[in-house]
């Protein structure tokens, strides 16, 4: 038994193609928004957001849409207005992948539940063999010994018998087809425990990402996918902070200044 915990790690990010937008804002005359934008430190999420949100009302400056007669210049309170608007759809177009890393399959199972807006590439047990059994305990539980020593010696056991059965199936000798090294090895994961800790890749949209955060960050919800979405928040504030910037922190819950969007 191995303890481990979960690593969170951001590992994709929006990309804007600049000459390809302003060639299209050189065609609507809103040459003066990529102008406008701070070409120093470039946001390539919060510019995306903006420019989606723009073409919407037409709204790269006041005359292209005669219904507009002012604009918002300023990208915090242009992005902190469509969340206050819930113009949610928006937000849509902004995805961020991430390695979640010694997670458990109890929070992995927990976050499948979310899909609309995401995608999933997690580690399968049915092709990669357990060799040791990586497992996270809480503080409260590392906190009690006699837990903690039952625990161990319960895992100690379990991942001896993954060892044994290896040996008995012969999965390492030669000639053995991975045909068959499969097929033993997705019967042995049916004796690993739901805790043990796993890889996955999650990329998840901005308006899913602020579902989620508020939902598992809940004080009903799941320990150890709590202490997930807390540094996924954490990664996102620094990450985009007009978008998640609204956010307030309360005994570990991140509640939104906006909903619905």
């Amino acid at each position: 038994m191995r303890p481990v915990e979960p690593e969170i790690r951001l590992i994709a990010r929006p990309s804007l193609d600049y000459g390809e937008v302003a060639a299209y804002l050189a065609e609507v005359g809103g040459e003066s928004w990529l102008e406008r934008l701070d070409r120093g430190d470039l946001d390539d999420a919060q510019n995306l957001a903006e420019f989606a949100g723009r073409i919407c009302y037409r709204s790269w400056e006041p005359g292209l849409n005669p219904n507009v007669t002012r604009i918002r210049t300023e990208q915090d309170k242009y992005l902190s207005n469509i969340l206050a608007s819930a113009h949610g759809s928006v937000l849509e177009h902004l995805s961020f992948s991430f390695v979640l890393h010694n997670v458990s399959r109890v929070a992995t199972h927990e976050l499948v539940r979310h899909r609309a807006g995401t995608a999933v590439s997690q580690e399968s047990l049915r092709f990669v063999r357990l060799d040791d059994l990586p497992f996270w305990f809480p503080e409260w539980a590392r906190q009690d010994e006699e837990l903690m020593e039952r625990a161990t010696d319960l895992l100690g056991r379990m991942e001896e018998f993954q060892g044994w059965m290896a040996g008995h199936f012969g999965l390492d000798e030669e000639g053995v087809k991975f045909s068959e090294k499969k097929a033993k090895t997705s019967f042995m994961r049916r004796f690993a425990p739901e805790g043990v800790a796993t890889g996955l890749v999650w990329t998840a949209n901005v308006r899913t990402l602020r579902h989620v955060i508020e939902n598992r960050t809940a004080p009903g919800a799941e320990e150890e996918i709590r202490l997930v979405f807390a540094k996924v928040g954490e990664l996102m504030r620094r990450e985009a902070p007009a978008l998640f910037g609204d956010y307030t922190v309360t005994d570990g819950a991140w509640v939104p200044g906006w909903r619905k969007v």
